[in-house]
């Protein structure tokens, strides 16, 4: 039986890996598949060897280097003894490129799922990876001609969180496909719900189809939720008590949680929204999205979330002062959110380190309820970053190359 081995350190490339191993045992059935994930790659059949972790800025991946070391020990002896036809590698970059080297002595055929942001730092890792995989999968549509320049075979296969949102829209409309407009088209259509469906998933989600909803996405690492959790309670008491907001809109607001947040762990925070009204929820930020009017988010892949589901947001990010300073000095690009480096230009409001705060939030929240010239020049340029990414599939896509790189006698043992 053929085996892939599948590395997904954190768990904001999880969601790529439970995707990927659905895609392959839809094309390849009877396939082995093992690797490093959560709850989320298990149910989807994987072997997990070990467990993801959470690390992320100078302090919290020194807290996490035991864990770290002990799980790229487990990663080293699966190689050895599973002899995986491939290795399928997700992001995590200083974890996965020690990995690969290993797997490449041992004559293991390497795929690289989801490029490390070389674009913005550490440039010369480019040619680190070209030395060592067989092939790139990025997601990105400019990733694709640096690694070609390098001499990788590498291939744009479009984002797996398009994948996640036609699911959900899908699911929600009663297991009937999208309307051919939104599946097809990069104008308003793409990916967003219609008015109707807009309003079952409110209901659906216990709030009021009636009332304009913000959504506040803290993020999922320990750093970013303790940081922004009392910034947005702050937001909300401001909305709650402007005058100027309570005469135009009555709003409503919502926390969608992400799948692997402890609750306990930030009790007090999550007590503090919900005393001031604001509905929490868990693994549903597409739902939630979904009927959001405005977001706040902080910097990631949900920012690409909005994007495709047409949300205006305002983007914020704190970190440690020396994890900031440290990232000032080597980190070398004009923008952190994903969709203002697709666009190429200040699409959304970044506010980061101390302009995040609540002062600045519902500023720029105003502005994108009150200046309808600004919202749509926001939402003009969502559809214009959207369009390279319509029509593809990546998981779909990324499982076929996989397939291809197995081996002809692998392939039907």
């Amino acid at each position: 039986m053929a085996t892939v081995m599948i590395i997904s350190g954190e768990s904001s490339g999880e969601l790529y890996g439970s995707l990927l191993a659905k895609a392959l045992k839809t094309q390849c059935n009877g396939l082995n598949i093992i690797g490093i994930g959560g709850e989320r790659m298990s149910a989807q059949g994987v072997t997990l060897i070990s467990r993801t972790t959470d690390a992320f800025g100078i302090l919290e991946a020194v807290s996490a280097y035991k864990k770290v070391r002990a799980t790229f020990r487990k990663a080293v002896n699966a190689l050895r003894e599973f002899m995986p036809d491939v290795l399928v590698l997700i992001d995590y970059p200083d974890f996965n490129l020690r990995l690969a080297r290993v797997a490449k002595d041992l004559g293991i055929k390497i795929l690289y799922y989801v490029s490390p942001q070389v674009w913005a730092w550490r440039k010369g890792r480019v040619k680190k990876i070209a030395a060592i995989v067989d092939r790139m999968a990025v997601l990105l549509p400019f990733e694709e001609e640096i690694y070609k320049k390098a001499g990788v075979e590498c291939e744009f296969v479009g984002h797996p969180i398009s994948e996640e949102i036609e699911a959900v829209l899908t699911e929600k409309s009663g297991g009937t496909s999208l309307p051919v407009s939104q599946k097809e088209t990069g104008g308003n259509g793409w990916l967003t719900p219609a008015t109707g469906l807009r309003t079952n998933f409110k209901v659906a989600l216990g709030l009021d189809p009636d009332k304009p909803l913000i959504s506040f996405l803290p993020g999922s690492r320990h750093h970013e939720l303790k940081r922004l959790f009392p910034i947005m309670t702050a937001v909300v008491r401001r909305f709650k008590s402007d005058s100027e907001i309570r005469s135009r809109e009555n709003y409503q607001f919502c926390v969608p949680l992400a799948q692997n947040t402890d609750e306990v762990k930030y009790q007090s925070h999550i007590e503090e929204l919900r005393q001031e009204g604001v509905l929490i929820t868990k693994g549903e930020t597409v739902k939630i999205l979904a009927v959001s009017d405005m977001a706040v988010v902080c910097s990631g892949t949900a920012t690409l979330q909005a994007v495709f589901l047409e949300v205006p947001m305002v983007v914020v990010y704190k970190l440690s002062l020396l994890s900031y300073l440290i990232g000032k000095l080597i980190i070398k690009i004009d923008y952190i959110s994903l969709v203002n480096i697709l666009s190429g230009r200040s699409t959304v409001r970044e506010l980061l380190q101390d302009d995040a705060n609540p002062e600045n939030i519902t500023r720029e929240l105003k502005k994108i309820m009150f200046d309808a010239k600004y919202r749509e020049e926001m939402l003009y340029y969502y559809r214009l970053t959207k369009k390279p990414f319509i029509g593809k599939h990546a998981s779909k896509r990324v499982a076929g190359i996989i397939i291809e790189m197995i081996p002809e006698r692998e392939k039907f043992r």
